[in-house]
């Protein structure tokens, strides 16, 4: 949304893109999830009355609004993509298969994942832990809004503290919010470890490829 209160902003798709295109260009292998919130958001929709999980579908769809924006801004750019989704939609994007995602990921082009895991009850973290642990990723760069996990809500709480690096039982112990407890628990099990950093800093993204001890580490 960037500075909008709904849509898409397309400074903040822009930037995005360019700092995608700089992890491709140091010949990083990147797959993307991107979740909907700034157009639809399922679960708020079933606390004000709708059927959950006509919600979760609705908010799967707006997830494949958000990925074909930004395939387009990142082909513009001259980053070759593709774009596979949960849900078939043969128009606009193939269907997610496996080892199709690995060959393109193998070609140096940038995948993108939409509609989530194609189920309701899912959140888009947990499709990121899900892809991510399919295709054999490194890690799970998790942008957000923040530097990182700290002991309380940065927002909220002006003494909170950030942790630099933290392992997934410290996390459980503290009852800290890092992402939802089924996509945590995927990350766990699968010993694939999640840097949580601000996406919306110019440069990061580029930082933490390259070493810079940025956000915070979650290890086994």
């Amino acid at each position: 949304m960037g500075e909008k209160q709904f849509g898409i902003d397309n400074s903040m798709l822009t930037q995005y893109a360019n700092e995608i295109k700089s992890l491709v260009d140091n010949g990083v292998q990147v797959a993307i999830v991107i979740g909907g919130g700034n157009i639809f958001r399922g679960l708020q929709a079933s606390e004000g009355g709708m059927d959950r999980v006509q919600g979760d579908y609705m908010g799967m769809l707006a997830t494949v609004i958000n990925s074909m924006a930004l395939q387009a801004v990142l082909e513009d750019l001259g980053v070759f993509t593709r774009l596979q989704s949960a849900i078939k939609m043969e128009a606009i994007c193939e269907p997610f298969i496996r080892r199709r995602a690995v060959r393109h990921l193998e070609k140096g082009r940038v995948v993108i994942f939409g509609a989530g895991t194609g189920n309701p009850y899912f959140t888009t973290d947990t499709a990121a832990s899900l892809r991510a642990v399919e295709i054999e990723a490194d890690v799970i760069l998790k942008g957000t809004r923040v530097d990182g996990i700290y002991s309380a809500d940065p927002e909220i709480d002006k003494n909170a503290t950030r942790f630099s690096k933290i392992s997934f039982n410290e996390v459980y112990s503290k009852d800290l919010k890092v992402m939802d407890m089924t996509a945590f628990t995927l990350c766990q099990e699968n010993k694939l470890p999640i840097i949580v950093f601000d996406m919306n800093k110019k440069g990061n993204l580029s930082k933490i490829i390259k070493g810079e001890h940025l956000g915070t580490l979650v290890h086994v």
